[in-house]
């Protein structure tokens, strides 16, 4: 036994959840990862548990959540799977292919994961305990909302995470979705008086206009809570993080064919898509119109239709069926599409 590795005093680790899904808990633990490195500090990413059919590749060739390997990039360190030992990629609404450190294990229903995570917990917090002996300091990420109160009992990611690695929670609230004062405060009072004591402080994400006019409002929620506003975050349009989940594409439906001078190209959004974000390169290309659609539609106007790829391949094709879309693709094909 290594007794000197044993003896190793573990780093400290700080939290990032969130009052909701998709408020900037990703890009918000990725900018401390850089602040960090910036400092000088050896600084490593971690996230129990992802769900995502959007997952990334190791330069040993393992599955894990893309969020992580942007964080490892920012921290200047290779990415590796103890980041996120646990990748749950969806095949339906009730089940998943389940990535243990980056190998697939198996498919598992909701219900019968949950009877595991006690196994899967164990795993995770050594995984966690690897970096921290490695690293000076860990940002955790944590998912969705850390306030799912039917879901705490087998929360593998939130706070029972934090709490075994003591550490110091920082809360973000997305302004731009509104409601932010709800946010914070629903979220506090769904938390036990132990949780909310780990709550160190908020920032408010993707403020737009005259922070000065926001003055009142950080007054009151300091005054509502007892904790600090650490800061309020700008709205930033030019962050082209990757995106983990299709909470992300929902907005991104809408066809927007505006000039038919100019290349359309329509990717169907099919209920089981896998890996959209391989369509961000072409999406940003200059001169190229394109577009997410759900909805049977005219497909003349494009230039190309792709059908994206599934995480479950034949409850996908009878959606295309069933909605219409096989007879739009027969038309688009015959007429030279």
């Amino acid at each position: 036994m290594d007794t000197k590795r044993e003896n190793k005093k573990k780093a400290p680790c700080i939290a990032v959840f969130g009052t909701g899904s998709d408020v900037g808990k990703s890009i918000i633990s990725t900018a401390l990862c850089r602040l960090f490195k910036n400092k000088g500090i050896n600084v490593a990413p971690f996230k129990a548990q992802n769900m995502s059919n959007n997952s990334g590749v190791t330069p040993e060739g393992l599955e894990m959540g893309r969020a992580q390997i942007v964080q490892a990039e920012a921290a200047g360190i290779p990415p590796h799977v103890d980041m996120n030992p646990v990748l749950l990629k969806p095949t339906s609404d009730v089940g998943s292919q389940v990535i243990l450190f980056g190998k697939a294990v198996g498919n598992e229903k909701a219900a019968d994961y949950h009877n595991k995570k006690e196994n899967f917990f164990k795993k995770v917090c050594a995984a966690l305990d690897r970096l921290r002996e490695e690293y000076e300091i860990v940002v955790i990420e944590g998912a969705g909302s850390c306030a799912e109160v039917n879901l705490m009992p087998n929360d593998i990611v939130n706070f029972r995470m934090a709490e075994y690695a003591d550490a110091r929670i920082i809360l973000v609230a997305d302004i731009h979705k509104g409601g932010v004062f709800g946010q914070i405060v629903g979220t506090m009072e769904c938390l036990s008086p132990k949780q909310r004591k780990k709550i160190t402080g908020f920032i408010i994400n993707r403020f737009r206009g005259d922070i000065g006019l926001f003055d009142d409002g950080i007054s009151w929620i300091k005054k509502k809570t007892g904790k600090k506003v650490f800061g309020v975050l700008p709205w930033y349009h030019h962050i082209n993080i990757e995106a983990e989940d299709s909470v992300v594409i929902e907005n991104l439906k809408r066809v927007s064919v505006t000039n038919e001078n100019i290349p359309s190209i329509a990717v169907i959004r099919i209920p089981h898509i896998s890996n959209f974000t391989d369509f961000d390169p072409i999406s940003r290309l200059p001169g190229i119109n394109f577009n997410f659609i759900e909805k049977p539609q005219e497909l003349s106007l494009f230039k190309a239709v792709i059908i994206p790829g599934s995480k479950n391949t034949r409850s996908d094709l009878k959606w295309l069926k069933k909605t219409g879309w096989s007879g739009k693709f027969l038309s688009y094909t015959r007429n030279g599409g």
